[in-house]
C-alpha cells in the first residue's frame, strides 16, 4: 500500500517508472534506440535517417542529443573529411532494449 501512496501524493515523477518514461518519450527516441539495436552495431547519421524516414534532419538531430545525453547512445566521431560520425548503443541502451521489447510484446498482443 506504501507504493500507492506516490500517487496519492502526487510524487509519480520520484519513481523509476517516471524516470523510463522521461528518457524514451518522444515521437523518435524508440525507434532510434530500436534502428541501432537491430542493426547490431554503430550508425551513421544517414543511415539511420533513411531507416527513421520521415523524420526530419533536425528532428534526427535533437533526438540523437538528448538519446547522447541520457547515455543511452554513444556518437564517435572520426577525424577525417568528409566527418564520420558513427552512433551506438551503451551498456545502458542495450539494458533498455529488453524493455521496448516487452512494451512492443504487449502491444501487438493487444492489436490482434
Amino acid at each position: 500500500m506504501e507504493d500507492i501512496n506516490y500517487i496519492k501524493e502526487n510524487r509519480l515523477e520520484d519513481t523509476g517508472f517516471a524516470y523510463t518514461l522521461k528518457l524514451i518519450s518522444g515521437k523518435y527516441k524508440m525507434q532510434t534506440l530500436y534502428a541501432i539495436s537491430l542493426n547490431q552495431g554503430p550508425l551513421r547519421y544517414n543511415e539511420l535517417k533513411r531507416l527513421l524516414t520521415p523524420i526530419s534532419f533536425k528532428s534526427l538531430a535533437n533526438t540523437l542529443r538528448e538519446l547522447e545525453a541520457a547515455k543511452l547512445i554513444y556518437r564517435k566521431e572520426y577525424p577525417k573529411i568528409p566527418p564520420k560520425v558513427e552512433y551506438g548503443l551503451t551498456k545502458l541502451g542495450e539494458s533498455l532494449i529488453p524493455v521496448l521489447d516487452a512494451i512492443c510484446t504487449w502491444g501487438e498482443k493487444q492489436m490482434k
